[in-house]
């Protein structure tokens, strides 16, 4: 950006291509109150030919303004506000952090998802918890059951999820959420690894014979298509902060996860039978 005298007003475009990537774009010298526009040039990505921006601050007094272009999302700008995460922390007396619990129907999430709520509610802790089935009553209603759905309930709940986390509250998601790939874009949305991800690993054997939605039944049946763990895919994770692979007290397994939490996840355990 060449120098300019304080009379000239001058922006930088700001294009976000996803979490990771940021290109910068400068724009060329505008006078006071005017619009403008910049063309971009991003080798590898697609993109409008060009960003439409409002230039707003003198350049003597901010530099630059930021504007990005979040998939269809354009001409906007990031808000931040006097009170962060540091400071709701601060008041809560806790750390934020999402509890990602995933699994086969019947495997016992929602169960250990209400019974570490209950404990670290115990302990003085404040969570809420983002139960799958729930979240499809309001949230997801418009949502069904094909890959792309899938992938975009997987999203959503991602990013209330980042939200609740940034609140400083402990967020407590209980999904099948099958595919790795978007749960492995649901820890890279929240920062400071403070995703821990639980994965019980029940047989489905175990988890049919269980069926207490009757669920696998139907889908025996034929009466449910697309259904996880029957003729649709669930892709375990590799690499997940806690492994369960017990049903045997599962009022109790909620412990391994607090002491995950009290831990910072600085490891990696198992429960098994």
């Amino acid at each position: 950006m060449r120098h300019m005298s304080n009379l000239v007003y001058k922006a930088a475009c700001n294009i976000a291509f996803g979490p990771h990537t940021k290109i910068t774009c400068p724009a060329r010298a505008l006078s006071a109150g005017s619009k403008g526009v910049v063309a971009i040039s991003a080798p590898g990505f697609v993109i409008p030919d060009r960003c439409k921006f409002f230039l707003f601050r003198r350049l003597r007094d901010v530099g630059a303004c930021s504007m990005s272009v979040i998939g269809k999302s354009t001409n906007i700008f990031w808000q931040e506000c006097q009170v962060g995460k540091v400071d709701r922390e601060k008041l809560l007396k806790q750390k934020g952090c999402v509890v990602w619990i995933t699994g086969l129907s019947g495997s016992g999430k929602s169960t250990l998802a209400c019974t570490l709520s209950r404990e670290l509610h115990s302990k003085g802790n404040l969570t809420y918890v983002l139960d799958g089935d729930n979240l499809r009553h309001g949230l997801n209603k418009d949502l069904g059951f094909s890959a792309k759905d899938r992938t975009e309930n997987i999203r959503r709940v991602g990013e209330v999820a980042k939200l609740f986390a940034d609140s400083g509250l402990v967020c407590i998601a209980s999904l099948i959420s099958p595919y790795r790939k978007d749960r492995d874009f649901c820890r890279a949305i929240v920062p400071d690894s403070r995703f821990i991800e639980v994965f019980m690993n029940m047989p489905l054997e175990l988890c049919e014979a269980r069926d207490t939605k009757g669920l696998y039944k139907l889908a025996r049946a034929g009466k449910i298509k697309g259904f996880t763990g029957i003729d649709d895919p669930y892709e375990p994770p590799l690499n997940c902060e806690v492994h369960m692979q017990s049903f045997i007290n599962i009022t109790h397994l909620a412990l391994p996860t607090i002491f995950c939490l009290d831990s910072s996840c600085s490891f990696k355990m198992e429960i098994q039978h």
